[in-house]
C-alpha cells in the first residue's frame, strides 16, 4: 500500500457510510422479494454485491472519497431497479420513455450511461492514490480506456449468458430487439465516463486532498 492510499481529504464520516451501506442492502433484499426474474435479478445486481463487500472488507485501511461513495450507491441502485425488474420492464424507465418520448424503454442506456459515469471516477482514484500517476492527458485516457474495457467485458458476459442459458437469458441482454444495442451500450458508456471527468473532476480533486494530488 503506497503512503498516498490513506492520504484523502474528505471521506464519509462513520454514520454516512452506515447509511450508504444499509441503503444498498435494503435496495438489494427489496429488490429480490419482487424480482420478475430470478436469473436475471442476480446477473444484474452481482455486481452491487461484489462491490459492497469489497469494500467492507478494506475500508479500514482504503476508504474511498465521499463523492465517490454517493456515485457508487447511486450506480448501485440503478443496477438493482433495473435486476429486479428486468431493464425492458422498469418502472423508472416508462418514465422516462414517457418524459422523453421514446420509441422503447430507456433504462439499459442509463444503466450503460451510468457504467461510464461511476467507473470513471473509481478509476481516477485508485490511479491517483496508488500509481504514480498524476493528472493530465495520460489519466484522463488511461480513465476512459478503463471504462471501455470493461463495457466491452460485459458485453463478453452478455454474450457468454446467452450461449449458456439461451433464451432464459433474454431479460437480462435487454436488446429489446435493437441489432445496434452493443454498440449503443459502449457508446454510452463512454459518453458517461467523459462526462464525469468534465463535470466531477475539479470536485474530486477537493475530496482527494493535494497530498494525494501531490503524489506524496
Amino acid at each position: 500500500m503506497t503512503p498516498t492510499a490513506h492520504a484523502i481529504a474528505i471521506p464519509p464520516t462513520r454514520a454516512e457510510a452506515w447509511l450508504l451501506a444499509g441503503i444498498t442492502l435494503l435496495a438489494l433484499v427489496a429488490s429480490f422479494f419482487i424480482a420478475t426474474d430470478r436469473l436475471t435479478w442476480f446477473l444484474e445486481v452481482v455486481w452491487a454485491m461484489v462491490g459492497l463487500a469489497l469494500i467492507t472488507w478494506r475500508w479500514s485501511r482504503f476508504p474511498l472519497t465521499r463523492l465517490l461513495c454517493w456515485l457508487l450507491l447511486l450506480h448501485a441502485l440503478v443496477l438493482i431497479h433495473g435486476g429486479a425488474h428486468t431493464y425492458a420492464l422498469t418502472p423508472g424507465g416508462f418514465w422516462l420513455q414517457d418524459l422523453l418520448g421514446t420509441a422503447r424503454n430507456p433504462w439499459d442506456r442509463l444503466g450503460h450511461w451510468m457504467q461510464g459515469f461511476v467507473p470513471a471516477i473509481l478509476a481516477r482514484e485508485l490511479l491517483l492514490r496508488l500509481t504514480p500517476l498524476r493528472r493530465g492527458g495520460w489519466l484522463v485516457y488511461l480513465v476512459l480506456a478503463a471504462c471501455l474495457s470493461f463495457s466491452a467485458l460485459f458485453e463478453l458476459i452478455e454474450w457468454w449468458a446467452a450461449l449458456i442459458y439461451g433464451g432464459e437469458a433474454d431479460a437480462f441482454l435487454a436488446t429489446q430487439g435493437d441489432v445496434w444495442d452493443t454498440q449503443w451500450d459502449m457508446f454510452l458508456c463512454l459518453c458517461g465516463a467523459a462526462t464525469s471527468l468534465l463535470l466531477l473532476s475539479r470536485w474530486h480533486d477537493r475530496q482527494l486532498g493535494p497530498q494525494v494530488l501531490a503524489g506524496k
